[in-house]
């Protein structure tokens, strides 16, 4: 199956995630290869796009069905007559029954679905059916944002820079990688490809270019404020689950005497074995795993407004997003 990563916490923005932590990820597993066995199916013939019809599936937690059963039944009622999906964002994907234009080769109706999900994740990531937060829409374009979201297997659950709150103290972290065996730290340093980056022990890390240098402040300082904050709120719920830091250079070689300990640091030479061994884990998702991103989200800021009631009237009550 397609590899597609599950944003559940984007800075301090609501999240579908902090809902039900446990039903969530499973379900937008299935919810994924449904819609991509049935995009596919479409594609390999065009005659079924008039039977493609949204999942039922669930898009709510469990509290929330009763209240939203009548909500299904009018958007049965407008699929008749109009045969598409109310949306209550304005800059909705086309509705899941248009397939014009599909790519011509698989390999390019892969990109084709990967690229949509993005859309539907950062809904996920952004509101509920109650309530919604004001987002940078340049998260959206985001590349390195994308690039984790497309690199990685399903089962890896990704905290991009969330905002703690410790002590009612908002407290930004780093990239969290929260696979089925560990959590891992994360943090990117990107330069113009011709800079090298050397490590150091002290506060400061310079950057080579040239004849130029520049100093950027130790990137391992904020690893290790990020470590004592995830570990002391998993310490407080009882849950042993390893935690790793690592530094990670796409574009540049980073040069270091000894790595430091508990940190991992791979340059653009060693950046490849890295993502391969992320992308090399088949393990399936683990309570543990969950039970840890469960503690880690609740401890997150969370700044959000309700919606308007016109709004929740015609917010899907099914997962049809996912196949916009």
């Amino acid at each position: 199956m397609l590899p597609i990563a599950q944003l559940i916490k984007l800075q301090d923005y609501i999240s579908r995630y902090e809902w039900n932590t446990y039903r969530y990820p499973t379900q937008y597993i299935r919810l994924k290869n449904e819609n991509w066995n049935k995009l596919y199916s479409v594609w390999m013939n065009p005659s079924l796009q008039e039977l493609a019809e949204p999942s039922e599936a669930e898009l709510e937690s469990e509290q929330q069905m009763g209240k939203f059963s009548k909500l299904k039944a009018k958007l049965k009622r407008k699929q008749k007559e109009a045969e598409s999906y109310p949306e209550t964002d304005s800059d909705s994907e086309p509705e899941a029954n248009e397939y014009a234009d599909l790519p011509e080769t698989e390999e390019a109706l892969k990109q084709y679905f990967l690229n949509k999900l993005i859309g539907h994740q950062m809904k996920w990531a952004t509101s509920t059916v109650s309530s919604t937060s004001f987002v940078d829409r340049n998260y959206y374009s985001d590349p390195l944002l994308k690039y984790l979201l497309q690199g990685f297997p399903d089962t890896y659950l990704i905290m991009y820079f969330p905002i703690f709150a410790i002590k009612k103290a908002p407290i930004e972290s780093e990239i969290l990688l929260i696979s089925p065996i560990a959590i891992e730290i994360v943090r990117f340093l990107e330069e113009s490809p011709n800079s090298v980056i050397m490590a150091g022990d002290e506060r400061t890390w310079s950057i080579e270019t040239g004849n130029e240098q520049k100093k950027i402040l130790n990137p391992i300082i904020g690893l290790k404020r990020t470590e004592r904050l995830v570990s002391s709120i998993l310490a407080s719920q009882s849950i042993d689950f390893p935690i790793k830091k690592t530094i990670l250079s796409r574009t540049n070689s980073i040069i270091f005497n000894t790595e430091p300990y508990n940190t991992r640091i791979a340059g653009k030479k060693d950046y490849a074995d890295w993502f391969k061994e992320k992308r090399r884990l088949t393990s399936p998702l683990k309570n543990i795993q969950l039970k840890a991103a469960e503690a880690l989200l609740k401890n997150c800021q969370t700044t959000s407004i309700k919606r308007p009631d016109w709004e929740k009237d015609d917010a899907p009550s099914t997962v049809s997003d996912l196949e916009e």
